[in-house]
């Protein structure tokens, strides 16, 4: 039986990592400092009620992904959305802004989310594999940003649905 991780890497590379490793470690790294910036600017909300709904909302996404799908996920984020910060909706607006951002940043241009596009528009007309590969980076982005969120806001939300 072979050994595993970073040691059979250099072995099978002949002592040195192979670029397969960096760019995973590079894609962890451009996620988890993106999720950071983005947990930091819901902390920043002048209203501190929106940061911890963000907090909760953040947790609970992964889940409604993985049960409802994705297009219906960010279907309900953005239906929930208000550009007011005096409601409560606009935690949803940050999530679904945050997210947006994260997939234009596709370097690979993978599902090709241009700047005038909308999330939701392009999930839905992606095709199955490109669907499947959205989810599973949307899924990536949110375990570092429910870290992040639940260790840079403090306190819950009360009376989050």
């Amino acid at each position: 039986m072979p050994p595993s991780g970073k040691v059979w890497l250099e072995l099978k590379s002949g002592g040195k990592m192979t670029d397969d490793t960096l760019t995973i470690k590079g894609l962890e790294q451009g996620r988890a400092k993106f999720a950071y910036k983005c947990a930091e600017a819901a902390k920043a909300c002048k209203i501190d009620k929106r940061s911890k709904e963000y907090k909760s909302y953040v947790k609970k996404i992964p889940m409604l992904i993985k049960t409802n799908g994705l297009g219906a996920t960010f279907a309900f984020v953005k239906s929930k959305s208000k550009e007011d910060i005096e409601k409560s909706g606009y935690a949803y607006k940050l999530i679904y802004d945050h997210t947006t951002q994260w997939m234009r940043k596709d370097d690979k241009n993978l599902w090709g989310l241009k700047e005038s596009d909308d999330l939701v528009e392009t999930i839905i007309e992606l095709d199955s594999p490109q669907y499947r590969a959205a989810t599973n980076e949307i899924l990536a982005f949110f375990k570092w940003l429910s870290r992040f969120a639940d260790g840079l806001i403090e306190g819950e939300a009360e009376n989050v649905p």
